[in-house]
């Protein structure tokens, strides 16, 4: 038993001073475990050392392990999980730091302390204000004590001097009674606590003390050593009662001949009471300065805080997306400037959202994202590439709209125009324009698709199924759209002038696919032979015969798609 407080003490050190494990000890843990051998560890922290030496950087025995193929990062990052009681997912994590959260000394468990700035503001002037006027009382009550001290020195001088001019011919005559009225006379001087004559010999011949004379002198203990100036001595002394004293001595002469000397005793304990009546107001002095400075301090600090603060505020409903969050700061400084600034961002930040969110909905993300990351790539310049061509064009829109209202006109192209870019964007497209009452849909460009003339085909036959089954409703328009598909080569980039610019196809292709869709009937997906032949027996098709296109020398072979095999996959942006 007598044990045991040694044993309680042992574990509350221990719950204090656990530490987070070093490489050692995280390859003993591994070792323990059998995930390591004992020669493997020896090579890892051999070959942790080398790397050390040889790219002057620390490397985690992990890590080491790990490109030794020595053990799996998942049997590693278990083992830390299960002994450590932590949770890490990879040795990348900050492994030691989460053991110290959770196993470190209590110091480094705590959550370290979040002080404001107007709090900080407040402690550093307090402290400003702490520091110096201590400084200067420091310096100030020391030059005050020593100017006092000098003038002790010459008031006890004076009285010195006059006990010595007036106690030479007594002292040769031994006229004791002369001497102690003179001693008596003196010692009305405020400040004197006593004065002494002796002679020759060191007897006391007047003292302010009548029962002392006749008797031998005995000067008491000295503070400091004795200061000789000419012919004054002085030291200091504490006497019984615990005054201070100060004790002057200057001997008598008489025609050069020493006679006698005198001594004065004068009070010091004035210094000490005006020391401290001096630090009692230099203590009111700084409390109240300390007030005014913390006054100060707390408003400054709450002045610039608020506003900080607010900024912080609006920094984190930026990050959360609200663009339209305003910094409302009616000030001429930093601050102010910052909260325009910051206003500005978010104005341009929103600005650049509904541009993405108005872009997106033409090009489709991958498109966007591609421009965002980068709006100067070489995509962007001018490329010949393969691609395929979507026309999508309304027959007899013309005849149709003279006669109704506009209002209802664009209420039904709007329809139409959602519905077939949607099915484009859906397929792996990017809608180019809108021509009138017409669509140009490309794939293949800008995002490479090995696949395109399958997804343009799908995306026609998915958008013929819709435009069939909405035409059923109140928009005559959408059962009269003929479709046209071409696939080849074309030219992609940026065209137009530095007021406005667009990112569009030209070619042969494109013009052939425009003539195609011109050509289509109702609810007709027409493509030409090179798609015809790129799909082979993935489609249904039916000729629809050899047909003379404006712009080309030849006659085209063109067939009409009634059917598509399903691949369902084909849909997402794979």
């Amino acid at each position: 038993m007598q044990h045991a407080p040694n044993k309680l003490f042992s574990g509350i050190r221990r719950f204090f001073h656990r530490r987070p494990p070093d490489d050692m000890q995280l390859g003993e843990l591994l070792v323990a475990q059998g995930i390591l051998t004992d020669a493997q560890l020896a090579d890892a922290l051999a070959a942790q050392r080398q790397r050390l030496i040889e790219d002057g950087q620390a490397v985690r025995l992990g890590h080491i392990i790990t490109e030794l193929g020595m053990a799996s990062e998942a049997a590693v990052v278990t083992a830390i999980n299960e002994n450590f009681r932590i949770s890490v997912a990879s040795l990348s994590d900050n492994i030691r730091e989460l053991i110290a959260r959770q196993r470190g000394t209590l110091a480094e468990r705590l959550p370290a302390p979040v002080l404001p700035i107007w709090l900080k503001l407040c402690i550093g002037a307090l402290l400003i204000v702490m520091v110096t006027m201590l400084s200067f009382s420091y310096f100030i009550i020391n030059k005050q004590k020593t100017r006092l001290f000098d003038q002790t020195v010459t008031l006890g001088t004076v009285s010195l001097n006059y006990f010595v001019n007036n106690a030479r011919i007594p002292l040769i005559n031994d006229d004791i009674l002369s001497l102690n009225t003179l001693i008596k006379e003196a010692t009305a001087t405020e400040g004197l606590r006593y004065a002494v004559v002796t002679d020759f010999y060191g007897l006391i011949r007047a003292h302010t003390n009548v029962d002392r004379i006749g008797t031998q002198l005995s000067l008491p203990a000295p503070l400091a050593p004795p200061v000789t100036r000419s012919d004054l001595s002085y030291f200091s002394y504490d006497s019984p009662s615990g005054e201070q004293i100060l004790n002057l001595s200057r001997d008598v002469l008489f025609q050069d001949k020493h006679v006698g000397t005198v001594h004065v005793g004068v009070s010091l304990d004035f210094i000490g009471q005006l020391v401290d009546k001096e630090k009692r107001s230099i203590v009111l002095m700084t409390l109240g300065v300390m007030v005014v400075g913390l006054g100060i301090a707390l408003y400054l600090g709450l002045r610039f805080s608020k506003p900080i603060k607010r900024l912080v505020e609006a920094t984190e409903a930026i990050g959360k997306g609200d663009y339209q969050h305003r910094v409302d700061l009616n000030r001429k400084d930093e601050l102010g400037n910052l909260a325009a600034a910051f206003n500005h961002m978010g104005e341009e930040l929103q600005r650049h959202k509904l541009a993405r969110e108005s872009f997106g909905k033409y090009v489709g993300e991958e498109v966007l994202e591609m421009i965002v990351a980068d709006s100067e790539q070489s995509w962007l310049k001018g490329h010949e590439n393969e691609a395929t061509i979507f026309f999508a064009d309304i027959r007899g829109f013309t005849a149709y709209a003279e006669n109704r209202n506009p209002k209802t006109v664009v209420a039904m192209l709007n329809t139409y125009f959602e519905i077939a870019t949607r099915a484009i964007l859906d397929y792996g497209g990017y809608v180019d324009k809108f021509i009138g009452d017409c669509v140009l849909g490309v794939f293949g460009v800008p995002v490479l698709r090995k696949d395109h003339v399958e997804r343009a085909v799908r995306a026609a036959m998915d958008l013929v199924q819709q435009l069939q089954q909405n035409g059923r409703h109140d928009n005559p328009l959408l059962s009269s759209v003929g479709i046209g598909i071409h696939t080849g080569r074309i030219v992609s980039g940026n065209l137009g002038s530095q007021s406005k610019m667009e990112y569009t196809v030209i070619g042969d292709t494109v013009n052939l696919a425009s003539r195609l869709s011109g050509l289509a009937g109702p609810g007709e997906v027409l493509v030409t032979d090179t798609v015809y032949q790129a799909l082979g027996n993935m489609i249904v098709a039916a000729p629809a015969g050899t047909r003379n296109i404006k712009g080309k020398t030849a006659p085209v072979k063109t067939y009409r798609i009634t059917s598509i095999q399903q691949r369902p996959h084909v849909r997402s942006d794979n």
